[in-house]
């Protein structure tokens, strides 16, 4: 049996307001109209749903059984288009990033202020990864946009789009400052003992492959979980690190950091916004994804 939505519809709105003529009111439409579906209806169903007097129309035993099941419809029918509309708008919704560290600091961060003053109804769900991690959690669907440093390897099911390119360079701790009275060479810096991130990160992967075309093998002396922890490693002199030009502005430079001049330039990184080729974004992650891509800038790197 196949009856329209409109006639539940009706019927929904005369047997909540008891009343034809309200609910030809509610539904901008005339009480003839109305009375006229509310018969198809009954003839469809095969028995009468309203007993009708001057006070008014009530429900039979079958009306009653039939707006049990019918309200519970329309109103969660109501309540999926008053909350895509409230999505629609950017007043209602959640939007999950995943994000590396270098990326938060280096471009998301004020993307995500600005973002906020704007849909301060949106939830965020912000997740640290390395950029293997956060790719991953993407394809799996766990977060709808990831935000990541290169290299991104190849993603045939991902569009990536490169936002930015930022510099990093070599930094060192006063034990090590002799190293920053010259240029030096990548060989003698690859003497020293070297923090990184560890091998499941794109930076090692990164560094392993320029130390490898400069006929050297990258081997750190201690891996750290975040790049916000090299920094602190370096300034106790554990050994050489590489860090963002961002990271180091607010720093005091020649007192427990000192960056290094290499001979061999580091090669640009870049900071990318991520998402899946064949899915469609929310309204609000399109929102999102706008502000990162169309130029809300971090620091200059």
């Amino acid at each position: 049996m196949y009856i329209s939505y409109d006639y539940y519809r009706i019927f929904y709105y005369v047997a909540k307001c008891r009343s034809v003529t309200q609910a030809a009111n509610i539904l901008m439409n005339n009480q003839p109209n109305i009375t006229r579906t509310i018969k198809k209806l009954e003839q469809e169903l095969g028995c009468t749903l309203f007993l009708r007097s001057n006070r008014g129309v009530r429900l039979t035993p079958e009306g009653e059984k039939l707006y049990a099941h019918v309200c519970a419809a329309v109103e969660q029918i109501q309540a999926g288009e008053e909350e895509l509309a409230m999505e629609s708008s950017l007043r209602s919704g959640a939007v999950s990033i995943g994000v590396t560290e270098v990326a938060l600091r280096c471009l998301l961060l004020p993307a995500l202020e600005q973002y906020h003053r704007q849909y301060p109804g949106i939830l965020l769900r912000i997740s640290n990864y390395s950029t293997p991690q956060a790719l991953a959690a993407l394809k799996n669907g766990v977060v709808d946009i990831a935000v990541v440093t290169t290299p991104t390897g190849d993603c045939p099911s991902l569009t990536v789009r490169r936002v930015r390119e930022y510099r990093e360079v070599a930094v060192c701790g006063s034990d090590f400052s002799a190293l920053a009275e010259a240029p030096i060479a990548l060989e003698t810096l690859a003497g020293a003992p070297i923090i990184s991130l560890g091998p499941q990160t794109g930076t090692y992967e990164f560094y392993a492959n320029w130390f490898l075309q400069m006929g050297m093998r990258f081997a750190p002396h201690i891996e750290a979980a975040t790049a916000d922890q090299i920094l602190p490693l370096v300034r106790r002199n554990l050994g050489v690190g590489f860090v963002p030009e961002a990271f180091l502005l607010e720093e005091k430079i020649g007192t427990d950091i000192f960056p290094l001049e290499l001979k061999e330039e580091i090669p640009l990184r870049a900071i990318c916004c991520v998402t899946q080729t064949a899915s469609t974004l929310s309204v609000a992650a399109r929102a999102l994804e706008a502000m990162v891509i169309n130029g809300i800038s971090g620091p200059t790197v």
